[in-house]
């Protein structure tokens, strides 16, 4: 039996970044209304991308944003603020890991710098 190559469907499953969640099976997955998914996609917290026919498409790694955005608004926050600090958070998060990444003895890097 022949490797799959990247270009297989299956290897789309592991790909967070795949659009491959309906809006009304992203909201269920997420417990919110497809209103709530068209609300923060106005507050420009996620976008989704569209299918041939123009129907959103969502994946799992917008659909964990939104997830939090969704526990947030049940918490009371506004939707606007709830979207602004899950994008707050992102950025954070993303930093942290750069600034470990950089902090990291120069063993693992290239020899260039000598």
């Amino acid at each position: 039996m022949p490797p799959e190559s990247p270009s297989q469907p299956s290897d789309r499953l592991d790909d967070d970044d795949y659009p491959a969640y309906t809006m009304g099976r992203a909201a269920e997955m997420i417990g919110a209304t497809p209103g709530f998914l068209r609300a923060i996609g106005e507050a420009r917290l996620i976008t989704p991308l569209r299918s041939e026919g123009g129907h959103r498409r969502y994946s799992r790694y917008q659909l964990r944003i939104a997830a939090r955005a969704r526990e947030l608004v049940d918490g009371g926050t506004p939707v606007e603020a709830a979207c602004r600090i899950v994008i707050l958070e992102d950025q954070l998060e993303e930093a942290l890991s750069l600034n470990e990444q950089l902090r990291r003895p120069a063993s693992g890097r290239s020899g260039a710098d000598s």
